[in-house]
């Protein structure tokens, strides 16, 4: 009885394919006019372009030709010139390309359609190896560690403040959780727009959104669940451990943009641009603290904290600048704007505990809307940097 639908279903699909011309008739262009080739990724090399292509059409596609800023040029393809559906090939072109002199790389397929892939300011993509990899790694430890563990660093501060501002605290890492989460969300958005309409950006998102929400879940009731024993301090320690979790897979999506637009030239390292990330991340460290402000905190979790939240950040430029790609970056801006916002859900739980639902007292909203613009106000910075 579970097979029988299925098989209708297939009887169906195979009328359709057989017969699917009687019913709506030929169709009005050709089948070759729906060829598709999407650019994944273009490697510069000194006097040599490397550009992998993907067959994201129905059916299949023939390179037939390349052309680099409007004129035609030898090129080799690997494995072959004929690109069944979903399948990928490697250009490879000998050409006298120029630092900042813009490139518009062209590809002809058999039947005259043509794709291009513009590139602004060209330069030398790194190789992988240890100095270069050495580099990306002290940019996400610029960027993302450093300014965590210097947030980290507010704890004595933090420690002393007593009555209602313990809920402003907490309301202003909310703040700064939301204004993560929102700016992730959107960045995870402009990444699943360049993904390959076969690949269903959407799709990714969706999926990534629900596995950081869902997934951080679980972690959160499984450890609610070994320590329900355990003293309030405890569960606030495992608070503090889920918003690490969240700024870290963020932080993770901020290193893949940052390795992806070193490469591609769009970013230009300096002294203001490592204060401006400084700056920026420094609010990370200080949100992680909310929940633990006061009571005393081990040394060894506090070195958590940091190698949680910031060392992501590593490990997304490494990967951001030998190995980017849309459908990846869309996938982690999703999972980690999830995450943020489960442990936004949190945190609002805390803040209402013992109060009216429908109260909202003063000093949170304040609280909240310091967050905000602490966060705006530093991101300002990095932008301009």
């Amino acid at each position: 009885m579970g097979l029988f639908p299925l098989f209708i279903l297939g009887a169906i699909v195979y009328f359709f394919l057989t017969q699917g011309t009687s019913l709506v008739g030929t169709p009005p262009a050709p089948l070759d006019a729906l060829t598709q080739l999407d650019f994944e990724r273009v490697v510069l090399r000194p006097n040599q372009i490397v550009v992998q292509i993907r067959n994201t059409g129905p059916v299949e596609a023939i390179v037939g030709q390349v052309t680099v800023n409007g004129a035609l040029w030898d090129f080799a393809i690997s494995p072959s010139e004929t690109l069944p559906r979903l399948r990928s090939a490697l250009l490879s072109l000998t050409y006298p390309w120029i630092e900042t002199e813009p490139l518009e790389i062209q590809v002809i397929t058999s039947n005259g359609m043509t794709f291009s892939k513009a590139i602004d300011i060209p330069v030398v993509t790194p190789t992988l190896g240890w100095r270069t990899a050495g580099n990306f790694a002290l940019l996400g430890v610029y960027a993302g560690v450093i300014p965590v563990f210097l947030g980290l660093l507010w704890l004595p501060f933090l420690r002393r403040l007593k009555g209602q501002w313990l809920n402003f605290l907490i309301s202003l890492t909310v703040g700064i959780l939301v204004f993560l989460g929102v700016d992730v969300l959107v960045e995870g958005f402009e990444a699943g727009v360049k993904v390959p309409g076969i690949f269903r950006g959407i799709g990714v998102l969706s999926i990534g959104l629900i596995i950081g929400t869902l997934g951080l879940l679980a972690l959160g009731k499984g450890c609610r669940s070994w320590g329900q024993n355990r003293s309030v301090e405890f569960n606030s320690l495992i608070l503090a451990y889920m918003i690490s979790v969240g700024i870290g897979l963020h932080n993770f999506g901020e290193g893949l943009a940052i390795g992806a637009a070193f490469i591609l030239g769009e970013i230009a390292l300096g002294a203001l641009l490592v204060v401006g990330f400084t700056i920026h991340n420094a609010t990370e460290g200080f949100g992680i603290l909310g929940p633990v402000s006061r009571q005393r905190v081990p040394f060894f979790h506090l070195v958590n904290f940091g190698l949680i939240a910031g060392g992501p950040t590593v490990i997304g430029t490494l990967i951001g600048g030998f190995a980017y790609y849309d459908v990846l970056a869309a996938f982690f801006f999703a999972l980690a704007a999830g995450a943020i916002f489960y442990v936004v859900y949190e945190l609002a739980n805390l803040i209402v505990k013992g109060d009216a639902p429908v109260r909202v007292h003063a000093i949170n909203l304040g609280g909240l809307l310091a967050g905000l613009l602490l966060m705006y106000a530093t991101g300002l910075l990095v932008f301009t940097a």
